[in-house]
């Protein structure tokens, strides 16, 4: 027993000579660099003596007896702001390790990737003591700052190191030992450096151990704490476009549970979301709609169907998409949807950018008609502007719609908008847009023009005789250099913009009395179509009605399939000042009143068979006069045509004959 506690005792002695030697040969070392002597690289780690170079080139004093940056009150709760994270990871990790080595005089301490220190956890005297040199939080332990020392050298090297003793530059370290390591993110970048430091007497390598066995706790609590906010943001941002979005939307486990609900489709279903989450899908949906588990939806796409809400039901149009092949093995269904109204009501909407109507939707037999039509079709295949002009009703939207659709840019979007309808002070806005911020109340982002809108396509100005002087200064800009600059913009848009203007209204009279530009009216006049009115093209009534009633058959559910003659007289009689307007409104109340396959004249509005115009015909003639009068009028221009008449008056050849011989007027 005493020869082994001998030998122990022997052991240590040996030991502590060694360290003796190697402190004394490290003072030597350092000593001599001080003074510009040369140093034995094998009594000195090249790490150290490269840092003692670069101690000297950033003018650091060796003699220092504290590091001179220290940040002040603000900048230090800024620090800390900024390292929030950092620090909650680490002060647990930091007390527990404490642990340990409470009582032996040494500190752990947390630092930023640029030296600067957070915070120190160890006994109170042993924190006094170190404040000498200014190992404080704030102070900058960079080597750039404070010299060769372990912090600086983590950082620098990115990898744990120990520094004791005379291998720290600065003389206010010599009586300390350093072990530092790495702190990183996730993405493997330096965000702080944990330290212990102490008596330089009692330097071990298992310290440095101590201090990495810590790190590799707090880089995996951090990775954890980064793990979890990636999965918080993942799961913010799904809710932000889930909400985001202008239809419902909902998840739908494997047992048919639903999960997770965006705000509109709460609307939709008429219930609050802790209602509705947990509960059955086929709560709200019909089980005609799920395979024969009754579980799984049927793969939908834009199909009609009924949602349940309240004991009701409401049509909407569904898609469905089956989540499949998650790690966990879980399933589920995202089921998006939208109410057919709100469906029909932005259908309706965009409807503007699309021309439905074509060259085949114009009808007519009229001579005059016709070669109108004619035109409009030969302007068609022309780049040029045109102006259609016409009393309201003849069908200017009409003839615009099926110019676009015969010309090159048919692909392209057709724009329509009425300059009477909008109030002066914002048919700028909506000719030409605004860019972020142009005035009170503007769209956040901005807003394109109904010219920018129609880049490609063509754009229907109608009533362009009601738009202001001012704008018409615009426009004609706008047409000369095929440009335009949104309100509050600085910048040009080309835009490739085919123009139809049109207008009931007469231009060269507005012209003369300074309400219309003159050069603007040249600009959009480059050809000019002239719609007839509906009273100089009378023998197109009758195919209208046709037209017109077939179309009301279907929209209102009748059968209507012939019309009184009585009936035709009043049409042809009048003089129809709101045109075809006027007479499909005239149908179209007439056709929601009748009763039986025929219309008749007591199915006409009272003030359409009051009008004056029809009144004062009928009150000095009676309708055997009138239609007498109008049969032989017929039969002198047709030189006694019966085909000709009868297909004018919208009768059969049978009836034309029995009326001629009712009148007398078989001479013809």
């Amino acid at each position: 027993m005493f020869v082994k506690e001998k030998f122990v005792l022997k052991n240590n002695q040996e030991i502590e000579f060694k360290k003796q030697v190697f402190y004394a040969t490290l003072q030597d070392s350092w000593n001599n660099f001080i003074e510009g002597k040369s140093v034995n690289t094998g009594e000195v780690r090249q790490i150290i003596l490269d840092s003692w170079h670069n101690s000297v080139k950033n003018g650091i004093s060796p003699f220092q007896k504290k590091v001179n940056r220290v940040l002040t009150e603000k900048e230090i709760i800024y620090n800390e702001n900024l390292n929030r994270d950092l620090i909650d990871v680490s002060l647990p990790v930091m007390e527990n390790l404490y642990k340990f080595v409470a009582g032996s005089g040494f500190t752990v301490t947390l630092i930023d990737n640029k030296g600067i220190i957070l915070k120190i956890v160890g006994d109170q005297e042993v924190v006094n003591s170190i404040s000498k040199g200014n190992f404080i939080i704030g102070a900058d332990w960079s080597e750039e700052s404070a010299g060769t020392n372990a912090i600086g050298l983590a950082i620098k090297l990115d990898q744990p190191i120990q520094v004791i003793s005379y291998e720290h530059f600065c003389i206010c370290s010599h009586n300390s030992t350093c072990s530092a390591a790495p702190i990183h993110d996730t993405e493997g970048n330096i965000i702080g450096i944990l330290d212990m430091t102490g008596d330089f007497e009692k330097a071990h390598s298992h310290t440095l151990g101590m201090v990495v066995a810590a790190v590799h706790g707090i880089d995996n609590q951090l990775e954890s704490k980064y793990a979890w906010a990636k999965y918080n943001l993942a799961n913010s941002y799904m809710n932000a476009i889930v909400e985001s979005i202008s239809q419902g939307m909902m998840a739908v486990n494997e047992l048919g549970v639903i999960t997770h609900i965006n705000n509109y489709a709460i609307k939709v279903l008429q219930d609050n979301r802790d209602e509705i989450i947990g509960r059955d899908i086929k709560t709200y949906l019909k089980s005609s709609y799920f395979k024969e588990n009754k579980k799984d939806l049927l793969g939908l796409t834009d199909q009609e169907v009924d949602i349940i809400t309240n004991g009701k039901i409401k049509k909407a149009i569904i898609s469905s998409r089956k989540i499949e092949g998650l790690p966990s093995g879980m399933k589920g269904t995202v089921i998006v949807f939208n109410e057919i109204n709100r469906t029909r009501k932005l259908v309706q909407r965009m409807s503007g950018l699309e021309a439905k109507l074509t060259f085949n939707d114009i009808l007519g037999k009229n001579e005059k008609f016709l070669s109108t039509v004619k035109l409009a079709k030969n302007a068609s295949h022309s780049l040029s502007n045109i102006l259609l002009l016409g009393e309201s009703g003849t069908g200017k939207d009409v003839f615009a719609q099926a110019i676009h659709n015969a010309s090159q840019s048919s692909n392209g979007p057709f724009v329509a908008i009425n300059c009477g309808a909008i109030p002066r002070e914002l048919i700028n806005s909506e000719l030409f847009g605004y860019v972020d911020g142009a005035f009170t109340g503007a769209k956040r982002g901005g807003n394109p023009g109904k010219f920018e809108m129609a880049d490609g396509g063509t754009i229907f100005l109608d009533e362009i005789g009601e738009m202001p002087l001012e704008l018409q200064t615009i426009l004609l800009r706008v047409i000369e250099n095929k440009s335009i600059m949104r309100i509050g913009g600085h910048d040009s848009i080309p835009v490739n913009v085919r123009v139809i203007a049109a207008t009931n209204r007469d231009l060269i009279k507005e012209v003369d009395q300074g309400n219309f530009r003159r050069d603007l009216y040249y600009r959009l006049n480059v050809i000019s179509i002239n719609l007839l009115p509906l009273r100089e093209h009378k023998d197109d009534i009758p195919l209208l009605c046709e037209h017109f009633i077939q179309k009301m058959n279907h929209l209102l559910g009748k059968d209507v399939n012939e019309i009184e003659d009585a009936v035709q007289q009043y049409f042809n009689a009048y003089d129809w000042p709101g045109n075809i307007r006027e007479l499909y409104n005239i149908l179209e109340r007439s056709m929601n009143i009748a009763e039986c396959s025929r219309l008749l004249v007591s199915f006409l509005p009272n003030e359409f068979t009051a009008l004056q115009k029809v009144q004062n015909s009928v009150s000095h003639k009676s309708f055997d006069d009138l239609e007498k009068e109008l049969i032989s009028s017929l039969m002198t221009e047709h030189a006694g045509n019966i085909t000709k008449v009868s297909n004018k008056l919208g009768i059969a050849r049978t009836t034309l004959y029995r009326k001629l011989d009712k009148y007398n007027l078989n001479h013809y």
